[in-house]
């Protein structure tokens, strides 16, 4: 992958990339979708690769939190399972900065599912009366959420390819644009 990390001198395209990052989020939950095929999770880890840590864990909260307020709030034990979740996929993303390959960002993008899928689940089943507080009651919780989780795995692949995709891709046009410039400046 390309190493295209902005720095200090690029705050205007990181606040702007920002920005984009929280409309696209809250715009892509307002739209239909598969339950649980959202950006979220993606613009998490994507934020920690790409951004200063501070960034990274705001974004998918402010995120969530432009979006619940015209959604709707729910219990409130459910909704920090679900920003706890988000919290620790850019946390993730943080540690991914420094180890990015292909294979640890698909890596990354499933165990981002496998978070929100454990901590929600089990919010669900501790902060609800929907199941019974046993053993059984929170294999059934898990088993009832499956369909979720293949939504939630399938839309963190699609919007981490595509969020990281993009990113890398312009990072190489700029490099290779750089470079053209350069060599079109050394020329003359």
């Amino acid at each position: 992958m390309a190493e295209f990390i902005l720095t200090k001198k690029d705050r205007i395209p990181e606040f702007l990339c920002v920005l984009l990052l929280i409309f696209l989020g809250v715009l892509l939950r307002f739209l239909p979708h598969p339950p649980n095929f959202a950006p979220i999770a993606a613009i998490a880890l994507f934020g920690g690769v790409y951004f200063s840590k501070r960034i990274a864990l705001v974004l998918p909260i402010l995120t969530m939190v432009i979006s619940d307020i015209f959604i709707g709030l729910y219990e409130i034990n459910l909704m920090a399972s679900v920003y706890a979740s988000f919290l620790l996929c850019g946390i993730l993303g943080i540690y991914l900065k420094r180890h990015k390959r292909w294979y640890t960002v698909l890596g990354s993008s499933f165990l981002c599912s496998l978070i929100f899928f454990v901590l929600t689940n089990f919010a669900v089943w501790a902060f609800t009366s929907w199941y019974a507080k046993t053993f059984s009651g929170i294999i059934q919780c898990y088993v009832a959420a499956l369909p979720f989780f293949r939504n939630t795995l399938l839309g963190n692949l699609f919007y981490v390819s595509i969020f990281f995709g993009v990113y890398e891709a312009v990072g190489v046009w700029v490099i290779k644009k750089s470079a053209r410039l350069s060599m079109l400046k050394v020329q003359k």
